[in-house]
C-alpha cells in the first residue's frame, strides 16, 4: 500500500523522510551507524531479501552469519561492531522516500547498499545508484523477469547486481568491499568460506560410507 496520496506525502511518510534526514544531520562517529543498508521495493520481497525457513537464504541470514546486528534504533545501537539496516523503499510509489533514503545514505554511515525488486519495472536498485552514487549498490532481482531491469545501467551509472534472488550473495559481496578496510570482516569471510569447504568434505564422506540410498534417506 502506497504512503502517499494524489501526490502528497503523508504524515508517516514525512515522519520518516525528516528521521533520515536528522540522522545524516548528526556526527556519529562510524562504530554507531550501519555499515550496510538493505533496501527492497516491497514488504512482499522479505522472503527473498532477508531469507525464508522453506526456501533460499538470503541476505539477512548471510549477514548474522557473519556476526553482523540489524540496527534498528539508532539512538541505542546494537553491541557489534558491524551492523546493518532495512527498509521497505518504493521507487514508483514513495519516490520521494527512495531519493532521501539514498541522497543521506553517506552521511549516515552507510558503505554499501543492498537494494531488492520485483516485476518488470525493478527500478529501485538503479535508482538508488544514480541518486547514492559513489557508495557502490548491489542490486538483487527479487524475481526472474526482474533481472534485465536491474542490470539495465548505462555506462558510467555503474550498478552490480547477482541473479535473481540470490540477496546472500549480495550479503557476502557487500562484506567483501566491507573487509578492503576491515581485516576482521575478512577474517570472518575467510572462517566462513573454509567451513563451506568442511561441509562439502562431510557430506561426500557420508555420501560415500553410507551410499546414495543411505545418505538420502538421512537427508530426508
Amino acid at each position: 500500500m502506497s504512503d502517499e496520496t494524489n501526490g502528497v506525502a503523508t504524515p508517516e511518510l514525512t515522519s520518516l523522510m525528516e528521521s533520515l534526514e536528522a540522522e545524516a544531520a548528526q556526527d556519529r562517529p562510524a562504530e554507531e551507524t550501519p555499515e550496510i543498508g538493505i533496501v527492497m521495493g516491497s514488504d512482499s520481497d522479505l522472503d527473498v531479501m532477508m531469507g525464508s525457513e522453506t526456501g533460499r537464504p538470503g541476505a539477512y541470514d548471510a549477514l548474522t552469519t557473519l556476526d553482523f546486528a540489524e540496527q534498528t534504533d539508532h539512538e541505542s545501537p546494537p553491541d557489534e561492531r558491524f551492523t546493518f539496516e532495512t527498509y521497505v523503499v518504493s521507487a514508483h510509489r514513495t519516490p520521494e522516500l527512495m531519493y532521501t533514503y539514498a541522497e543521506t545514505a553517506a552521511d549516515r554511515g552507510i558503505d554499501v547498499i543492498i537494494a531488492g525488486a520485483g516485476g518488470k519495472s525493478a527500478d529501485l536498485p538503479n535508482m538508488v545508484a544514480s541518486i547514492a552514487y559513489p557508495i557502490p549498490v548491489i542490486g538483487v532481482p527479487v524475481q526472474e523477469k526482474s533481472l534485465q531491469s536491474v542490470i539495465g545501467m548505462p555506462q558510467g551509472a555503474p550498478l552490480v547486481a547477482v541473479d535473481a534472488g540470490k540477496s546472500f550473495n549480495a550479503a557476502l559481496s557487500a562484506v567483501q568491499m566491507l573487509s578492503l578496510e576491515h581485516d576482521e570482516l575478512r577474517e570472518r569471510l575467510v572462517e566462513y568460506h573454509e567451513n563451506l569447504k568442511d561441509d562439502v568434505a562431510v557430506a561426500s564422506k557420508r555420501l560415500h560410507s553410507l551410499g546414495t540410498p543411505g545418505f538420502k534417506a538421512q537427508r530426508e
